[in-house]
């Protein structure tokens, strides 16, 4: 079972999503939150199965909002380095994935 990692910008990006989800009813900020992370957790198994994307990372889709998790995998290690909405203009999503990364933020190997 791989290691999930969890850099700071992915961070910012779940709260950017649980703020807009829970100005659309409250609540429903939690839910965005609960399903991202288990999406994240499923990388464990699944890491490094899905579809690379661009360069390097690969992108697993959200089961229940439509949202893209980009990762990087290794032997050991899955790196998430950004969970965005894929409603959004593809040219915003490539610009966001080709910013300086920052490092992991948070170990989420439980």
């Amino acid at each position: 079972m791989k290691k999930i990692w969890i850099s700071s910008d992915a961070l910012s990006d779940l709260n950017e999503g649980f703020l807009f989800y829970e100005q659309q009813d409250p609540g429903l900020g939690d839910y965005f939150t609960s399903c991202i992370r288990s999406d994240i957790e499923e990388l464990k198994l699944t890491g490094g199965m899905h579809r690379i994307v661009h360069r390097q990372f690969y992108r697993s889709l959200s089961r229940v909002f439509p949202y893209g998790i980009f990762y990087t995998s290794d032997e050991k290690t899955v790196t998430v380095y950004a969970v965005v909405d894929l409603r959004r203009d593809p040219e915003f999503i490539r610009r966001h994935l080709n910013k300086p990364k920052t490092q992991p933020g948070e170990d989420h190997n439980g």
